[in-house]
């Protein structure tokens, strides 16, 4: 696929950086963001992910550019190849218990190339075995990134690549990133592995689960690299932590779980600005700092907190849409999947678009927040 200029022109040094969150059959949203951001001009250096936004993150970066968006493709029509093609009956009631009905397919039957129902079923096994932990088999997740992702080639730091994960005996966040280890499908297996449904993952002797239990976006890794460089930021997430009063019993189920899911995204962008902001400060105040200051150990420790790289952080979420209830992101209908895709190329296109993104300059100083998409051009 050949690549538009970026299109804000220019961005000097900034490294392009794609977060990518957790939530199941949503993920086909990040695929078409995706796309659009490299037809922009807007691939990335580095890409982290959490859950499904693993897989979207590994078939990215183990292949090389002109396969990527293939092999995107390829993973979500595997995935929704044997659900209900499309609602017979038109209208968003009729989608919606169209929807329904594909995800008690899903999770019922499974998914072809990602998971299936286990046989026996989990109560059966002994207390302690590996199969009585989880109600699905994702031995067919591990086939499908071993034929739609070149691991040599996220091995080869191309691309920097980060996928999150939590480690089931101490309940901590652990990252693996091939900038610090050799990566493979277990890697990104382990990042969606969410309990009950999906088996823990072994990795050198530890048991890991989805990352998406204690932090659903892996904004905070990101935001976290020492020493920073200036950053372009383009966040996709699943879940909207704004939304409207429950009305039903399903409601509150979705509700809860998009409050859940989402990880306070705006939030967390508002207390890093706040906390950049300070550092940029600190790193203002050392310089000023006569030399005979400057090896003062209070000096030496403010000054390893200081960062005076420029970043810029573009929002894409996820809007829900009516038809759409609680199983949205299990269910997995092919109809579904190419809505989600839609909505991320779409949501990139509106954001670029915007008066406000075509006017932008790589900032000088603190944090810029774009949140364009859904708003008006001008």
């Amino acid at each position: 696929m050949k690549s538009k200029p970026k299109s804000d022109g220019p961005t000097g040094t900034e490294q392009n950086v794609l977060v990518l969150q957790g939530g199941g059959a949503l993920g086909a949203y990040q695929a078409g963001v995706y796309e659009e951001l490299a037809a922009n001009g807007h691939t990335p250096d580095w890409v982290s992910g959490i859950s499904i936004g693993a897989i979207n993150a590994a078939l990215i970066a183990g292949n090389p550019p002109e396969k990527r968006v293939q092999r995107l493709r390829t993973f979500w029509q595997t995935v929704s190849s044997h659900l209900l093609a499309e609602p017979i009956i038109p209208g968003e009631q009729a989608r919606s218990l169209f929807n329904e009905a594909s995800a008690s397919l899903a999770a019922t039957f499974g998914l072809p190339g990602f998971f299936q129902p286990r046989f026996p079923v989990a109560a059966a096994f002994p207390s302690g075995a590996p199969e009585a932990l989880s109600y699905y088999d994702t031995e067919p997740l591990h086939r499908t990134l071993e034929e739609l992702v070149d691991f040599d080639l996220i091995n080869a730091k191309k691309m920097r690549f980060s996928v999150g994960a939590v480690n089931i005996r101490t309940g901590n966040f652990a990252y693996f990133d091939n900038h610090q280890q050799t990566i493979g499908p277990k890697h990104i297996m382990a990042s969606g592995a969410l309990p009950p449904a999906f088996p823990p993952i072994e990795i050198d002797g530890e048991y890991y689960w989805d990352g998406g239990i204690v932090s659903n976006t892996p904004l905070q890794y990101v935001l976290d690299e020492v020493p920073r460089p200036d950053m372009l930021i383009f966040q996709a997430d699943l879940f909207s932590a704004r939304g409207p009063m429950p009305q039903t019993i399903l409601d509150v189920t979705e509700r809860d779980k998009d409050i859940r899911y989402s990880s306070r995204t705006r939030l967390n962008t508002d207390v890093f600005r706040h906390s950049h902001a300070l550092r940029r400060t600190a790193h203002r105040l050392v310089d000023k700092l006569p030399k005979e200051l400057k090896n003062d150990p209070d000096a030496r420790a403010l000054h390893a907190l200081c960062c005076n790289a420029a970043v810029t952080i573009v929002h894409l979420i996820y809007r829900r849409k009516n038809y759409f209830t609680q199983s949205k992101d299990f269910e997995f209908s092919r109809t579904s999947i190419e809505d989600h895709w839609q909505s991320g190329v779409a949501d990139v296109q509106q954001t670029f678009d915007h008066k406000d993104w075509k006017t932008r300059k790589k900032p000088t100083a603190d944090v810029t927040v774009f949140d364009l998409a859904g708003k008006a051009g001008d």
